[in-house]
């Protein structure tokens, strides 16, 4: 293999920027080629697939196309799911690619490699609970937020058939940050929905139950922070059960371990990630109970120094002991490291060490408010900020992550582009 060949596998917040800024560094180089492999054709910032299932985010409009990107940022992207790697001859293999027959469209295809990048991220975990992954919606990707979509529409469709017989309960297993703000979303959506030909919907027929088995929400926030949150979510009426761990889910709802019933008929589970289950001794490589890879301090997989691994399936240990968390945050500092690092590797210098910055953590509630804290451990403590300022810095996040994959221009017209559509497209999707 004459070229230097880079495989980024994952389209993720951070396998996408690497490969963007790699394919800048590399794009017109002879001697370095980039790849990107992805099972899906279009990227959604993972952040905001709340927003996907409650119809404030049209995925088909706002999501960015891997081949488009590809073009743009001077990589090759290739569509297909990680199924292999040997180590030894340094390829990995994607699986076939069919049609929604089930007849093969593209071959089982091989890669050969001299780094290897898996950012593949996490999954919902759903802890062994009996019945959850056959009843509950897990808002992992793209295609499993616009499921949950098109129920909650057709449910809306059918309840205002029927006259509204009774109320519609949304059950969200985790008032973790993706719990919290789908809750607010789905309160939001339905204030909407009267502007679309359900005007004779009373908010009152939508009932929000946010089911935890700790103390309280946010348990990785702050207790500032989760009575801010949870006095905003009292105003939308979303009912909190905390201490509440579920047993099992049928298709009525949940049963509890104290052995109470919660009917819920729209269900979704979000009480916690951990990384895919093939990457359980994924090719020999070491992995945690998480199925995470473990990583060195410069993000290389602990054994083969060609294989990188970075974002929510790393398992990276501080220098205090603790966990990078799995945060959109992390996976994009990981993604800067492993670039100044790749870019060392094929230069022959030494690698740098990977430092995580916890720059604070934003939670938002739908247009309501946002709550969070900002810094970390910048400052010797925490500032606390809600309200318009956290709004503003919520959605500061994702004009970052735009920006590294387009740049400042093209991030601008973006930002153009949908304040007017604002004014052109329904503020909710309603199909």
């Amino acid at each position: 293999m004459s070229e230097h060949h880079i495989v980024v596998v994952g389209g993720g917040a951070g396998g996408l920027e690497l490969a963007s800024k790699l394919g800048r560094k590399y794009g017109s180089s002879d001697s370095v080629k980039i790849t990107l492999v992805d099972r899906n054709l279009t990227h959604i910032w993972k952040p905001l697939l709340h927003e996907v299932a409650a119809g404030a985010l049209d995925a088909d409009i706002d999501g960015v196309d891997y081949r488009v990107q590809a073009a743009a940022a001077g990589f090759r992207f290739q569509p297909g799911e990680l199924i292999a790697v040997d180590r030894e001859s340094k390829t990995l293999t994607l699986a076939p690619i069919c049609d929604d027959a089930g007849h093969e469209i593209v071959a089982a295809r091989t890669l050969q490699y001299h780094h290897l990048v898996l950012a593949i991220g996490s999954v919902t975990n759903d802890f062994g609970t009996v019945g959850a992954a056959e009843h509950c919606y897990f808002l992992d990707s793209v295609k499993q937020a616009q499921k949950f979509h098109h129920t909650l529409m057709n449910t809306f469709l059918a309840l205002q058939s029927e006259r509204y017989p009774r109320p519609l309960r949304v059950g969200i297993v985790g008032a973790g940050a993706t719990g919290v703000e789908l809750a607010a979303e789905l309160h939001k959506s339905a204030e909407l929905i009267r502007s679309y030909g359900f005007d004779d919907f009373d908010l009152k027929q939508l009932e929000i139950v946010l089911i935890e088995a700790g103390e309280r929400i946010l348990p990785a926030l702050s207790e500032r922070i989760a009575a801010a949150a949870s006095r905003e979510l009292a105003k939308l009426g979303v009912k909190i059960c905390v201490n509440t761990a579920v047993e099992s889910v049928n298709k009525d709802g949940f049963v509890t371990r104290s052995g109470d019933f919660i009917e819920a008929a729209i269900k979704v589970w979000a009480a916690g990630v951990r990384a895919p289950n093939f990457l359980a001794n994924f090719a020999g490589l070491e992995t945690n109970r998480g199925n995470q890879l473990v990583v060195t301090d410069v993000l290389q997989t602990t054994r083969d120094a060609s294989i990188f691994a970075i974002g929510d399936c790393a398992a990276f240990t501080q220098a205090n002991g603790s966990r990078v968390p799995p945060r959109a945050q992390a996976a994009h500092q990981m993604a800067d490291c492993v670039y100044d690092n790749i870019v060392r590797s094929v230069n022959g210098q030494s690698l740098k060490r990977f430092t995580y910055k916890d720059h604070g953590s934003l939670v938002s509630l739908s247009n309501y408010t946002a709550v969070g804290s900002l810094m970390g451990n910048l400052t010797r403590g925490s500032m606390m900020i809600e309200g318009l300022m956290a709004r503003f810095m919520y959605k500061s996040l994702y004009r970052m992550h735009q920006v590294a994959l387009h740049g400042y221009f093209k991030t601008l017209l973006y930002m153009l582009a949908q304040g007017i559509n604002r004014r052109l497209r329904p503020r909710l999707k309603l199909h």
